[in-house]
């Protein structure tokens, strides 16, 4: 395969178009982020990069809390309108008919119509250049209770999660495989079929 190479710039993806909120119940805002991820497992630990000068950043550097709200793919447009327009001048939640609901261990609110949320500490504030980068302890997850299964199991990919890459948004397709099928064992020859009749007895 040949390739091109351009200078050093920001093409990943896809990325997960988060609606993240800070403030409280009474006053609280939604920004729309890209630049997030998964840090670390044990302490659980997140981020997310926010230029200093959008209306949410004084909100979560003195707060020092904020909640990372999964985007379904039904609510892109709210969260594309939110990512454009400033908390400065509108209500997010009341433009977009959203539900805010208390969260279990930080002030800011959880959106009702997100199915899944992380409730997010700040531990660091890192200066990155463009961005400042928030890193936070995850304290608390709130799923939506359709997504689980009798025996506790989560299964997100009913979610109907929204991606975003290179400028765009996209659906979340077909599962493929579960993380570990590259090395996991094979039934032993015969093996399979006495599994299966044993689910059926």
């Amino acid at each position: 395969m040949s390739k091109t190479t351009w200078k050093g710039g920001t093409l990943l993806g896809p990325l997960p178009p988060v609606l993240v909120t800070c403030g409280t119940m009474d006053e609280a805002n939604i920004i729309t982020i890209a630049w997030t991820g998964i840090c670390n497992t044990i302490p659980p630990k997140t981020y997310i990069s926010v230029r200093p000068g959008r209306y949410s950043y004084p909100i979560i550097k003195s707060s020092g809390e904020f909640v990372i709200h999964l985007t379904p793919a039904s609510l892109i447009r709210a969260a594309d309108w939110c990512g454009i327009h400033t908390g400065r001048k509108v209500d997010k939640f009341a433009k977009w008919n959203l539900t805010k609901e208390p969260a279990s261990a930080v002030a800011p609110p959880l959106i009702a119509q997100c199915p899944l949320a992380l409730e997010c500490k700040v531990d660091q504030i890192i200066p990155l250049g463009s961005h400042d980068m928030f890193l936070a302890d995850i304290v608390a997850v709130d799923v939506e209770e359709s997504l689980i299964d009798a025996s506790g199991k989560l299964h997100l990919e009913r979610a109907e999660l929204a991606a975003f890459a290179h400028g765009a948004y996209y659906s979340l397709g077909k599962r493929m495989q579960s993380f570990g099928f590259s090395v996991r064992k094979k039934p032993r020859k015969g093996q399979k079929g006495k599994n299966k009749a044993k689910r059926n007895n």
